[in-house]
């Protein structure tokens, strides 16, 4: 019986039941934190030349992560692009258990996202898969965000390809490098890939070679050639140089000295291309912020640690960190704030 004697007697106690029980049957929307429909939901991701990353999250934590193979539209082309956005979003949404329906706004940094033509063609793809606003910027600027957010700072990117963007107290930014393969990228998986192929080269020109060269002939397994000859022929075909990375780190690990040259000259080219971007918006006096971005850091501490020596040997103002960043993290972050940086 609901309504009891005690009850009859103290009409402010019935009240109260009746409210108690109006919310236990038909509890307020805002009752529970459901976070497919009261909490934004949110999609950052990082499109490089040889692996995509995604994150999907909340402003309050992250709820799945996923990747597939590299997504850059100029260095795949868009079928293969398409493909693996599909692939990495579908993982990420698998994973957190989100729709791709729910999803409010979606963050992609990718190589040339601040040009348009790159952009509209990434948007469109992107929008394919998600719903909801989508925003497109350079690589650079999700790994600037993920780095030192809206603060001061110096991100040094090197994967498939290689740039160095910058930001100072000011809010004046400065890039050097990333103008593409064919002219630029210095200390990128692709740079260092040619250069280990020309260090093999000039080292056969040069008469040293010997019978058994661990860096020749890991490049030779890794491109499925069998002979010097066969090698040149498929330099010079537009090949895939950044896949000769692994092999160049196995001679480096192996303690190949032509190896070692290559990695420690792609850390000192970075390190240049950061004291460009340095001294263009520090002045002396300044602490320089300094982080690292991408697979060839994340598998080359020889690399890692020359771009570091470096800069401080210029600088002493330089302070890197030790940690490495994940751009994805920075793509959910903007994706959460909904602005463009």
């Amino acid at each position: 019986m609901l309504f009891t004697t005690e009850t009859q007697r103290h009409p402010e106690k019935r009240g109260l039941l009746i409210l108690f029980l109006a919310f236990s049957v038909y509890p307020p929307r805002n009752a529970f934190c459901d976070r497919t429909t009261l909490v934004g939901i949110f999609l950052g991701i990082d499109g490089g030349g040889s692996k995509t990353s995604c994150i999907i999250g909340d402003h309050h934590s992250v709820l799945g992560v996923g990747s597939s193979a590299g997504s850059n539209v100029v260095r795949v082309g868009e079928r293969r692009a398409r493909k693996s956005l599909g692939a990495a979003i579908r993982q990420t949404c698998a994973a957190a258990k989100i729709k791709p329906t729910q999803i409010e706004r979606t963050c992609v940094g990718i190589a040339g996202g601040t040009l348009p033509e790159i952009a509209a063609v990434v948007h469109r793809l992107v929008s394919e898969f998600v719903s909801g606003e989508v925003i497109v910027v350079g690589d650079m600027v999700i790994a600037m965000q993920a780095a030192f957010g809206a603060g001061p700072g110096v991100i040094v990117i090197a994967g498939t390809g290689s740039i160095v963007y910058g930001r100072n107290s000011k809010g004046q930014t400065a890039r050097a490098g990333g103008w593409g393969f064919a002219i630029s990228d210095e200390g990128s998986g692709h740079w260092i890939g040619r250069s280990a192929v020309a260090a093999c080269m000039r080292t056969y020109d040069e008469g040293e070679f010997e019978n058994k060269d661990p860096l020749l002939d890991g490049i030779l397994r890794a491109w499925n050639v069998t002979t010097r000859e066969q090698l040149v022929i498929a330099a010079n075909k537009s090949p895939d140089f950044a896949a000769l990375f692994p092999a160049v780190l196995a001679a480096a690990d192996a303690g190949n000295a032509a190896a070692r040259d290559v990695l420690t000259k792609a850390g000192a080219e970075l390190a240049t291309l950061a004291k460009i971007v340095a001294a263009r918006l520090f002045s002396r006096a300044e602490t320089v912020p300094v982080a690292a971005s991408g697979g060839v850091f994340s598998n080359s501490a020889l690399v890692r640690q020359v771009l570091y020596d470096r800069l401080r040997a210029e600088n002493p103002q330089v302070s890197p960190s030790a940690v490495l960043v994940d751009p994805a993290k920075g793509a959910l972050e903007l994706a959460g704030k909904g602005t463009r940086p």
